[in-house]
């Protein structure tokens, strides 16, 4: 038997940007080949789509875990790495997407809707794009990003047109078998109906969907019981309809005080997804009256005492008998109508058109500000500068000299030194804390050296190829160690 479920959490990762690739041509007859390392593939991104044949959470109950491919490095001879391949995500119509703070991200209503819950990371860039007059062959290449990653909530808000409401065992199991093709388990013990309900239901031209959520209780709306896991199916229904047991045999319960007991938990209840459906608060939904089970004579009776109370309150109200069908048909056009009225006063919206929003790439701002734990010390926060940081080879001096340039050209070094910056103070960009050293002369025009070197760094302690020419031709008794190569 398939499981209902209507809330999970889904940890959610895109996948990682590819490495740019650093290499140069290198061909019989062509010494000055030049650079042709490729860039780095896109990661995945982590898709959710609305799809018609999904009704359940059911499979991220199981599989909470969701993470996209990640994006192919960079090759030589310009070959750029493959993108990684996206993971789309089907998801029941009506699903709402929350963070972990509970706010709505978006509310998945529509079939097809989409909305990307992590992005993938950028790749990185490879030494030929990196070429310029300054540098012609670079001995570096940018890496690839990290894609988004976090934990989500996903909850299932039913769409439906009416939803039925009542205490447990009031008959709403058995008035939406009767009224559509759905066969919801029936009992005659509370709390039968452990999950909602869904039927379609056909009255001459209009056609309408039907909801029956679990019977609720006193409290539900302060979370007793399961009130606040069935109350959000309410959210979207455009009619309530109160589901009254007149031939309940419970001592100090009738009619009018369930309905009463109701009403307070559905005025107690607040929406998340007000702004979005544009219904109001529970409170202010259309209401009907359903006063079930009059094939037993004393609830027939209790019905016909109890019907001016509600009729007073301007709720129509229609005696029935799920049992017998007595009733069915003026409740069933009824219902028609006010889902009609709702929906001449409510167009639908037209289908959600996809847009395609380029990824910025020149997200210059950024700031500088003291840094509260390290006396002296300055942070540096900016989407642009951030990212620099992460797609840097901090084993790579050139690559280092580079993304200094970066920096002075972007203006963060005239800000460390404006706002009192000095030399060995610490700066931290990111997840990286660097010494400062304004002597590096960052964003002047640089002087060409080895690949993967940059003389304005001093902290340089790699072997330069000259040098581990020279050692290869000691070890091969051509030279002596103190012999120079000529």
């Amino acid at each position: 038997m398939s499981k209902f479920i209507d809330r999970v959490v889904l940890h959610v990762s895109a996948g990682k940007g590819g490495h740019g690739c650093s290499s140069v041509r290198r061909e019989k007859f062509m010494p000055l080949g030049g650079p042709d390392g490729g860039n780095g593939g896109r990661g995945g991104d982590v898709i959710l789509e609305v799809d018609a044949n999904v009704h359940t959470l059911l499979d991220f109950h199981f599989h909470p875990h969701a993470k996209g491919t990640n994006g192919k490095p960079g090759e030589g001879s310009n070959k750029d790495g493959k993108h990684g391949t996206d993971l789309l995500l089907k998801v029941p119509d009506g699903t709402v997407v929350l963070d972990n703070d509970g706010k709505v991200l978006v509310d998945l209503v529509g079939i097809g809707n989409r909305f990307i819950v992590a992005r993938g990371g950028r790749g990185g860039l490879g030494n030929a794009a990196l070429a310029s007059k300054a540098r012609k062959a670079p001995g570096f290449a940018l890496l690839g990003e990290d894609g988004e990653e976090g934990d989500l909530v996903l909850e299932l808000k039913s769409v439906a047109d009416v939803g039925l409401v009542g205490f447990p065992s009031a008959g709403k199991s058995s008035l939406v078998s009767v009224l559509s093709a759905a066969k919801p388990k029936i009992a005659d013990y509370p709390f039968t109906t452990l999950v909602p309900n869904l039927g379609v239901v056909s009255s001459g031209d209009t056609t309408f969907t039907i909801a029956d959520v679990p019977g609720l209780i006193p409290g539900a709306s302060d979370g007793r019981g399961l009130g606040l896991d069935f109350l959000r199916h309410l959210e979207r229904c455009a009619v309530l309809a109160h589901v009254v047991d007149c031939a309940t045999l419970e001592p100090g319960r009738d009619p009018v005080s369930d309905v009463d007991a109701l009403e307070a938990e559905l005025a107690a209840y607040k929406s998340a997804l007000n702004a979005d459906t544009g219904l109001g608060d529970l409170a202010d939904r259309p209401r009907i009256v359903i006063l079930n089970k009059i094939d037993v004579p004393d609830a027939a009776e209790l019905a016909e005492m109890v019907t001016t109370e509600f009729t007073a309150r301007g709720w129509p109200v229609f005696e029935i008998s799920a049992v017998s069908r007595a009733g069915l048909r003026p409740l069933t056009f009824a219902l028609a109508e006010l889902v009609e009225n709702y929906r001449a006063a409510h167009p639908k919206a037209a289908p959600t058109r996809p847009v395609i929003r380029p990824i910025a790439t020149n997200e210059t701002g950024f700031t500088v500000i003291a840094d509260p734990e390290e006396p002296g010390g300055f942070i540096v926060r900016g989407n642009q500068p951030e990212r620099w940081v992460r797609q840097t080879q901090f084993d790579n001096d050139e690559a280092v000299g580079y993304l200094a340039d970066r920096l002075a050209r972007l203006g963060v070094e005239d800000e460390l030194v404006k706002q009192g910056a000095v030399p060995g103070a610490p700066v931290t960009i990111g997840h990286v804390t660097f010494e400062w050293e304004p002597q590096i002369s960052a964003g002047v025009d640089m002087v060409p050296t080895g690949r993967g070197t940059d003389l304005r760094l001093e902290q340089n302690d790699r072997i330069g190829a000259a040098e581990r020419k020279h050692a290869s031709r000691v070890r091969r008794g051509l030279l002596k160690e103190d012999e120079e190569q000529e």
